[in-house]
């Protein structure tokens, strides 16, 4: 997939911004992350991995909905960031994606934060 292609595909159903702040790479998907839309997510956070990233953090305040496919995205980048000894902190859940998450378990394996600027401060 094109690199200048983010937040274009998929009918523009997900747009994912991607900054730096501090230590911490933060991604910011806006919409919906799902089997049509992950890779959009999936090749930056891989992207970022790639160059040394170890602390990633996603801020979800505009993440409308996910699917299994897109919680998966974010459980393959886990398994990556942790075998580098870093990890990847969840930001601002909606409470249609949190229940996701609390349906799955996958709560229970990621850092959960209230707000982006708590995600940031740990």
């Amino acid at each position: 997939m094109d690199h200048e292609a983010v937040g274009t595909a998929g009918l523009g159903r997900l747009h994912v911004e991607v900054g730096q702040q501090g230590g911490s790479t933060v991604f910011t998907p806006s919409g919906e992350l799902d089997h049509h839309t992950a890779d959009l997510l999936a090749e930056p956070i891989a992207a970022a991995v790639d160059a040394g990233a170890s602390r990633l953090v996603v801020d979800c305040s505009g993440l409308e909905f996910c699917d299994s496919t897109g919680l998966n995205v974010l459980l393959g980048a886990r398994l990556r960031v942790e075998a580098l000894g870093g990890g990847v902190h969840l930001a601002a859940m909606r409470p249609t994606v949190a229940r996701v998450f609390e349906i799955t378990g996958a709560d229970a394996v990621f850092t959960v934060h209230e707000t982006l600027d708590q995600a940031l401060q740990e």
